[in-house]
């Protein structure tokens, strides 16, 4: 269906189009995971992602006739920007069909491209189904995320240009949605390099692919996933004969590990990662073991995360490393005791955000309070070291959960 000479047809199409985007050593991460990381930064693509990849090829496939009928998609962000964005290039009308749960950010952008917007549905597949009938009634040419032979092609071409600047690599990890980025490229590097391992990587929430190739043993999926980019409830049927043979794993990440992986991008790596485009640390902060000391690739398959989503993500993270804690204390209901704590928290190093008084809680006398304090630490040991001086001071504070009064 696709070959390695199909693959290097697409990147003579995209060639001029589309970026070819750096693949650089990252020592931060590679000192987090124990492994030597090296990243391929599709995240400088013009709309954040590697989707304008096989949208290129499968645009500049289309007749002159189907140019003139226009083009529909479905899509939660990124393919749904790259086929707005190639579509407007090329003087192709286009629909994309989003679901209504799709970050602002990318429909805003998608919008920007002249696109035609539909928001419908709360999942993927009922987007497809919305646009599959618009399609249908309109005449208009289908450009599926995933299962098109053009769209795996140009995706493949990431690997292609990955084992071109690191030809060496022991291992290639690649985010699974509906499969299309790791069958372009699983077919792209085994072919220039049998031996190199495979590894998909997909949200807990949503494992299409591994259920697909597990039949007996499904996980439950759904929910609300900060990877929405690869959120699909099933797996491609192009896709998925090329993932099973030529994917050696497949590893579930939880949302606490996609939330890690992308403050680590920012936070060690200065650059951003949605949810799915973290996906790849994601496995790594998963089973470190097996990936220390060999020479892993990684996609940054995409950047476009909602900005308020991101500063959560950051906070979240903060607070799951012990450097933002939140303390109640009991204390006397009298003038003069809140600064007494303030100046105490100063002498400790603690950098106070936030404070809330509590009067009315049965549990203290009339003449007593509860203290909520939310204070910045530098780590563990700095939190439990101001804990203990509070509970000296006789404050008897109790660790309330994460965020509680930020809240």
């Amino acid at each position: 269906m696709v070959r390695l000479v199909d693959i290097e047809a697409a990147r003579g199409v995209i060639a001029g189009h589309v970026l070819r985007t750096p693949m650089l050593p990252a020592p931060p991460l590679s000192a987090l995971t124990g492994a030597e990381v090296f990243v391929k930064y599709e995240n400088l693509q013009v709309t954040n992602s590697f989707k304008e990849r096989g949208a290129c090829v499968k645009l500049a496939a289309l007749s002159a006739a189907e140019r003139r009928r226009g083009v529909i998609a479905m899509s939660a962000g990124n393919h749904a920007q790259a086929v707005a964005y190639h579509a407007r290039r090329l003087q192709i009308p286009a629909t994309i069909v989003m679901p209504v749960t799709t970050p602002f950010v990318k429909v805003q952008s998608t919008e920007a491209h002249g696109a035609t917007v539909v928001l419908y549905g709360e999942t993927l597949a009922q987007a497809q189904a919305r646009a599959e009938a618009i399609a249908a009634a309109d005449n208009l040419v289908w450009v599926h995320p995933y299962d098109d032979p053009h769209v795996i092609a140009g995706q493949g071409t990431v690997a292609l240009e990955m084992l071109e600047d690191v030809p060496d690599l022991d291992v290639l990890i690649v985010p699974i949605g509906g499969g299309g980025l790791i069958a372009g490229c699983a077919i792209a590097a085994r072919s220039k390099k049998p031996a190199i391992e495979m590894v998909g990587v997909e949200s807990l929430l949503y494992p299409s692919m591994w259920n697909a190739l597990h039949p007996g043993q499904e996980k439950p999926g759904g929910g609300a996933t900060l990877a929405e980019g690869i959120a699909v409830g099933n797996a491609g049927k192009l896709t998925l004969p090329l993932v099973r043979r030529l994917v050696g794993d497949i590893i579930l990440v939880d949302e606490a590990l996609i939330e890690c992986a992308v403050n680590a991008f920012l936070t060690l790596q200065k650059t951003i990662a949605e949810g799915a485009g973290a996906a790849g640390l994601a496995a790594m902060l998963a089973e470190p073991q097996r990936f220390r000391d060999r020479k892993v690739g990684l996609i940054l398959c995409g950047g476009n995360i909602d900005p308020r989503m991101l500063a959560s993500v950051m906070v979240r993270e903060l607070e799951r490393t012990d450097r933002i804690v939140s303390f109640r204390l009991t204390i006397p209901d009298r003038p003069g005791v809140l600064g007494q704590i303030a100046s105490r928290l100063g002498e400790l190093g603690a950098n106070i955000l936030a404070v809330d008084h509590h009067r009315l809680f049965l549990d203290v006398p009339a003449k007593g309070a509860k203290l909520d304090v939310t204070m910045e630490t530098r780590d563990g040991a700095h939190a439990e070291r101001i804990f203990r001086t509070l509970a000296e001071d006789g404050y008897r504070p109790m660790r309330l959960a994460s965020g509680a009064a930020l809240q």
